[in-house]
């Protein structure tokens, strides 16, 4: 169960606009096979900013699916005693999909303070108003 709250897309998509991003999952994300398969004309860039947030929703579905293979394959590299061919590579990816979709390492820092000492709490400053008098410059 989530702590955060799941925001529920209540945009109702037209069946063509539903069928470009079913397809542009199974095109591997190209946006201009995907506007072809539904039947939008050469311009699949209208299509892409009128469903901007479906498509980032789509995107991010997509990560969230993938973090457990990119966790185990960290697992994987950590604990394998052959060498594995682009281990920096495949790690850096894993690592980036993991922060993406919210699991990052995080930095705690502990603040420990003790006092032996009470604490003073100064009284307010009185305003302190001081009477001028005129007086002349003198020039050295």
């Amino acid at each position: 169960m989530s702590i955060l709250p799941v925001e529920k897309r209540t945009r109702q998509l037209t069946e063509k606009q539903q069928k470009f991003l079913d397809n542009l999952v199974t095109t591997n994300g190209n946006p201009k096979q995907a506007a072809e398969l539904a039947g939008y004309s050469e311009n699949y860039h209208q299509v892409l900013r009128s469903l901007k947030d479906e498509v980032l929703a789509l995107a991010e579905d997509v990560l969230v699916q993938h973090a457990p293979r990119a966790a185990f394959k960290l697992i994987e590299v950590m604990d394998s005693d052959k060498p594995i061919a682009q281990a920096n590579n495949k790690l850096q990816a894993a690592q980036t999909l993991l922060d993406r979709v919210g699991i990052a390492k995080t930095d705690t820092l502990n603040v420990n303070h003790q006092a032996n000492n009470g604490i003073f709490i100064m009284p307010d400053k009185k305003e302190i108003i001081i009477e001028a008098e005129r007086h002349e410059d003198i020039p050295d």
